[in-house]
C-alpha cells in the first residue's frame, strides 16, 4: 500500500539528518501543519533552533533512544546517512517504515491540490524562489520549499493547502516520484549520471517526472525536446525568443542587463509557470521586478571603485561557464580573479577538460581542495586541475582565514573583481575577505 502523510497525522515523524539544507525545511513545513516531528543532527544550527521553537523534539548526535517510542512513527532520512545509523537500526527494530527525503517531499505535496515541482540539472533553486515571490506579490498564498536561503522572506512555509512550490532532486531520481500539477524543467544535462544509474537511467527519470506532470513547461534543448516530445500538454520555451530584445515587456532596463543569459531563462520559466497558475503577465513581470535574489546565487558583497567581491554557487561546467561569461562582461575593466572550489570528485572526473578550459576565462584562478561531499580521494584533484588550467591558476589551500592576503593582491592597476565560486563550505572564505579590507 502506497504510504501518505495523512496516515501519520495521529503519530510521529522522525528525521535523521534534520538540520540539513533539504530537511529542516520539509520538518519545519510538516511541523506547521500540525504534525509530531522529532529530529536529530551530529550538528546543531539555527535550523535546528527553529525547529525546536515550532515545537519539535531535536537531539545532538545520533542514538537508538532518539526513536520515538510510539505505535505509528515514519523516519525519514537524508543521504549522509547510512544503513549502520544506530537510528536507522533501531527503526527497522520497531518496523517503522523509513523513506528518503525526496520520498518525503513526493509525500508531502501530494496533499497538496496543486503542487508545482521545478526540476532540472541547473537554476531550480532560482526558479522555485522567483515562482514563489511573484505569487505571494500577487496575493496568492503557496507553500513551499526552496532549496536556498531567499535573500529577503521565507525558504519554507505550509501555505492553505493548495499550491505548494517545490523543488525536485535528480541527483537521487526522486524527482520521478513526484505526481505535479504542474511541472518545470529548466534543462537536462548529465551533471549527476554517476549517482542513478548511468546517463540514460537519469534521462529516464526525468522523462517520467515529466509524464507524472498534468501540464508541463520547459526550456527547448536537444535533451528535452527528445525526452518531453509527447507530453500532451506542454509549453516549449525557445531560448533564442527569451534573449530577444522585447521579449520582458515590463521588466526595467536595469533587471534585464542583469539578467542576460541564463538568468533570462530562469526568469521566462518563472513567469509561464505564474500566468498557468492564474496571474496577469504584467502584475507577474513587475512583481520579479523586486525579486530579492538567492543567497550564493551571483550575490555582490561588495562593490568599490578599486574592489568588487561576488559569490555565485555554480559548480557544474555548464553553470561555470555561464557565470563566468556574465562577470566578465558585467565588469569588463577589472582584472577578474576566480576562487574556485569543485564539488565531489565523481563531478571533478566527469568534467575535467571541460573544467581546465572554462577556468582560462578569467584572469587568474586560485583553486582550492576539493568539497569531497562523503567522497574521499581520487586520482584527479584541485591541484592537477590547477596544474593543467595552465599559468593563470593555482592552486591554493590552508584556512580560509589564511587566504585573503593572496587573494587579494592587486594584479595590475585595473580594479580587482574577486569571484567566490563553488557549491561546498568556500562561502566561509567570504567573511574573512570582507574583514581583511574593513
Amino acid at each position: 500500500m502506497t504510504l501518505q502523510i495523512s496516515d501519520f497525522k495521529d503519530g510521529f515523524v522522525h528525521f535523521i539528518g534534520c538540520g540539513g539544507a533539504g530537511m529542516a525545511p520539509l520538518a519545519l513545513i510538516l511541523a506547521e501543519r500540525g504534525f509530531k516531528v522529532s529530529g536529530s543532527d551530529l550538528e546543531l544550527s539555527d535550523k535546528t533552533e527553529e525547529l525546536r521553537r515550532k515545537g519539535a523534539e531535536i537531539f545532538h548526535g545520533h542514538a537508538a533512544n532518539h526513536i520515538p517510542s510510539v505505535k505509528k512513527c515514519l523516519i525519514v532520512y537524508s543521504s549522509a546517512v547510512k544503513s549502520d545509523n544506530p537510528e536507522m537500526i533501531q527503526a527497522a527494530k520497531a518496523g517503522f517504515p523509513c523513506v528518503r527525503r525526496g520520498e518525503m517531499l513526493a509525500m508531502l505535496a501530494a496533499a497538496y491540490r496543486r503542487p508545482v515541482a521545478i526540476s532540472g540539472s541547473h537554476g531550480k533553486t532560482t526558479v522555485t524562489a522567483m515562482l514563489v515571490h511573484v505569487l505571494r506579490e500577487c496575493g496568492i498564498e503557496c507553500g513551499a520549499m526552496i532549496g536556498g536561503k531567499v535573500n529577503s522572506g521565507l525558504s519554507a512555509a505550509a501555505g492553505n493547502g493548495d499550491i505548494f512550490v517545490t523543488e525536485v532532486d535528480e541527483s537521487d531520481g526522486t524527482h520521478a516520484l513526484m505526481n505535479s500539477f504542474l511541472g518545470l524543467v529548466t534543462n537536462v544535462e548529465d551533471d549527476h549520471c554517476w549517482s542513478v544509474g548511468g546517463t540514460e537511467q537519469l534521462f529516464r527519470n526525468f522523462s517520467d517526472f515529466a509524464s507524472k506532470s498534468r501540464r508541463l513547461i520547459y526550456v527547448a534543448h536537444p535533451n528535452s525536446d527528445r525526452l518531453f516530445a509527447g507530453h500532451a500538454d506542454a509549453l516549449r520555451l525557445e531560448p533564442d525568443k527569451i534573449l530577444a530584445p522585447g521579449y520582458f515587456k515590463y521588466l526595467s532596463p536595469d533587471r534585464q542587463q542583469e539578467w542576460k543569459g541564463y538568468q533570462s531563462q530562469n526568469a521566462a520559466i518563472a513567469l509561464a509557470a505564474a500566468i498557468k497558475l492564474g496571474v496577469a503577465p504584467e502584475a507577474a513581470e513587475r512583481a520579479l521586478e523586486t525579486f530579492p535574489g538567492v543567497s550564493r546565487r551571483m550575490t555582490c558583497h561588495l562593490n568599490t571603485p578599486s574592489l568588487t567581491v561576488m559569490e555565485d554557487y555554480a559548480h557544474h561546467p555548464t553553470e561555470l561557464a555561464a557565470a563566468l561569461e556574465s562577470l566578465r562582461e558585467r565588469f569588463p575593466e577589472h582584472h577578474f580573479r576566480v576562487v574556485f572550489q569543485p564539488h565531489r570528485y565523481a563531478r571533478l572526473r566527469q568534467y575535467f577538460d571541460d573544467f581546465t578550459r572554462i577556468l582560462r576565462i578569467p584572469d587568474s584562478v586560485f583553486i582550492t581542495p576539493v568539497f569531497a561531499a562523503w567522497v574521499e580521494k581520487s586520482e584527479l584533484g584541485s591541484e592537477e586541475l590547477a596544474k593543467q588550467t595552465g599559468l593563470s591558476a593555482c592552486f591554493i589551500s590552508g584556512d580560509w582565514k589564511d587566504m585573503p592576503g593572496v587573494l587579494l593582491k592587486p594584479a595590475d592597476s585595473r580594479p580587482l573583481l574577486l569571484a567566490i565560486v563553488g557549491a561546498g563550505d568556500i562561502e566561509q572564505l567570504i567573511p574573512h575577505i570582507l574583514s581583511a579590507v574593513k
